[in-house]
């Protein structure tokens, strides 16, 4: 099946994705956020504006010696030529064709006001600046797609004209006519008549660019394609400026799993989790858990009366099998638990409590006890796991008994705070007391304990904190509230986090350090 003819699956991350707020990707970034997109099988992928800055154009010479792509094709992007100047005199047209891109997709003012006061010229001399820039590119043996961007508010001013602006693209050759909501305005009822308005009366092959101003990218994009759009854009993760673009994801995933319209390569989708993942480890953006089909969150399970009924049939309360785009069902150890709850997380840990009433009664309350005083399960699997093998071993898992420990922080008008931490212990019979140094009391506790619990165990010196969260529970106890702390845990391979409540943070923070070292040891040494 021919998908890059039949229907096109456009990614524009590199290029408008990156426009988000705090988002900044070098060329690596780049190039391997491409093969991560490649690899989920979209048919186009936008790498950016070349000669309109260095990194981009350093991105398409890179790409040329060390991007294999498998199913995708690189789009270079760029406007029409200036106004006044030919197509083949324009500087940024000569780098569009110089990019080595098989495709490249040109951005043209569709709505009357943007062309008479931000290009500065007439709506004639605009049409030509269309047909001039699409007709060189295409003797240069480009393809070439349109973005009309504005569409839709043009179209709503000068519906005449704004359709003018695409009959003149697609006569000159371009393949794909974009209609871009690029303010981000718009709903699934509007979208859906003018591209039938567009598909009717100019007969080009239409695309759609939408935005999420109002919440409806997704679906504006999904309306789009119901009423004939067979070009989608969007961005991995929803990436792009203000509140991002159409999540393509999303998107794709409603396609082939909803509407049964395969538009990747089969197979593919169930990558889709992983890809969306790895792609926010290299922009260091972190993923959104409640993300529709891939995030953490997508398919987890807390109330009881769900856990219930999951445990007779998963399909009860998940709209579809998570594995069809590789996520995974998670249940949620809460206050809210019931025994199914309890019953069905203690299979996923690798225990099984069908047969003990009393076992998953007596976890259950321990639970919701705890829960009461601030503690947290749905977020910390490894203080739950430590918490469950206590209640059916009978004893709680320890590699070390704590004597004491104390924390220092010392500060003076001229010199930044120093803390320092002594821990007491006992591990493997002997008897260790360390003091360690921090640029803060918990930094030292960590330093303090991993270091005496080291010299008994010394793969504890390839674990290392990797994420810190606190939370006050009761604000209005002001100092004298209780404190929750998160912290997530590494050994290279694999993370877990635990959780520690305290009546200041640096107690709530011991709980956290002793739980996750304890799970550590645990899961390499018994």
């Amino acid at each position: 099946m021919d998908l890059q003819g039949s229907f096109h699956v456009y990614d524009t991350t590199l290029r408008d994705g990156a426009q988000q707020e705090g988002l900044n990707l070098s060329v690596a970034d780049k190039l391997t956020i491409a093969r991560q997109l490649d690899g989920l099988g979209v048919g186009y992928i936008e790498g950016g504006w070349p000669g309109a800055n260095p990194k981009d154009t350093e991105f398409f010479r890179r790409a040329a010696q060390e991007l294999d792509l498998r199913h995708a094709r690189l789009a270079a992007f760029g406007a029409t030529r200036r106004a006044g100047v030919a197509a083949a005199d324009d500087p940024l047209i000569a780098a569009l064709r110089d990019s080595g891109a098989s495709v490249v997709t040109l951005v043209a003012k569709s709505h009357e006001r943007h062309v008479e006061l931000a290009l500065r010229t007439t709506l004639e001399e605009n049409l030509a600046m269309v047909r001039d820039t699409i007709t060189h590119l295409r003797d240069s043996g480009q393809t070439v797609f349109l973005d009309a961007e504005h569409f839709f508010d043009g179209y709503r001013s000068n519906r005449a004209y704004a359709l003018e602006v695409l009959r003149t693209a697609a006569e000159a050759g371009a393949e794909v006519v974009a209609l871009c909501d690029t303010n981000g305005g718009m709903l699934p009822d509007w979208v859906s008549d003018v591209v039938h308005d567009v598909i009717e009366t100019t007969g080009a092959r239409v695309g759609i660019h939408c935005h999420n101003d109002t919440g409806c990218a997704v679906a504006n994009t999904l309306a789009a394609v119901d009423a004939g759009a067979t070009h989608v854009q969007g961005t991995i993760n929803g990436y792009g400026e203000r509140t991002g673009n159409a999540d393509l994801v999303s998107v794709v995933a409603n396609l082939e799993l909803k509407l049964d319209r395969q538009v990747l390569p089969a197979g593919l989708l169930s990558e889709a989790t992983r890809i969306a993942h790895a792609v926010a480890e290299v922009t260091n953006v972190p993923p959104a858990s409640r993300q529709p089909y891939v995030g953490t969150s997508a398919f987890a399970h807390k109330a009881g009366l769900h856990a219930s009924a999951i445990k007779v049939d998963p399909n009860l309360y998940q709209h579809m099998d998570p594995i069809g785009v590789g996520n995974d069902m998670r249940l949620l150890v809460s206050d809210m638990a019931g025994r199914a709850s309890i019953e069905l997380k203690g299979r996923e840990l690798g225990f099984d409590l069908s047969g003990d009433r009393e076992l998953v009664t007596r976890v259950t309350d321990r639970v919701k006890e705890l829960e009461q005083r601030g503690y947290t399960f749905e977020a910390a699997d490894a203080s739950f796991e430590l918490l469950l093998v206590e209640e059916v071993e009978g004893r709680r898992p320890s590699y070390f008994d704590i004597e004491s420990w104390r924390v220092i922080t010392e500060t003076s008008p001229a010199a930044e705070a120093v803390s320092e931490a002594t821990v007491k212990l006992r591990a493997e019979g002997v008897r260790y007391v360390v003091t360690g140094e921090g640029n803060g009391p918990v930094n030292a506790l960590d330093a303090a304990l991993r270091t005496a619990i080291g010299q008994a165990f010394p793969e504890v010196a390839k674990f290392e904190l990797i994420d810190y969260k606190v939370r006050i529970l009761d604000q209005g106890h002001g100092t004298d509230a209780i404190t929750r702390v998160l912290i997530e845990t590494t050994d290279g391979e694999s993370s877990w986090v635990t959780v520690g409540v305290g009546h200041n943070v640096i107690e709530a923070s011991w709980g956290a350090l002793v739980d996750g070292l304890t799970f550590g040891l645990r899961r390499h040494q018994r």
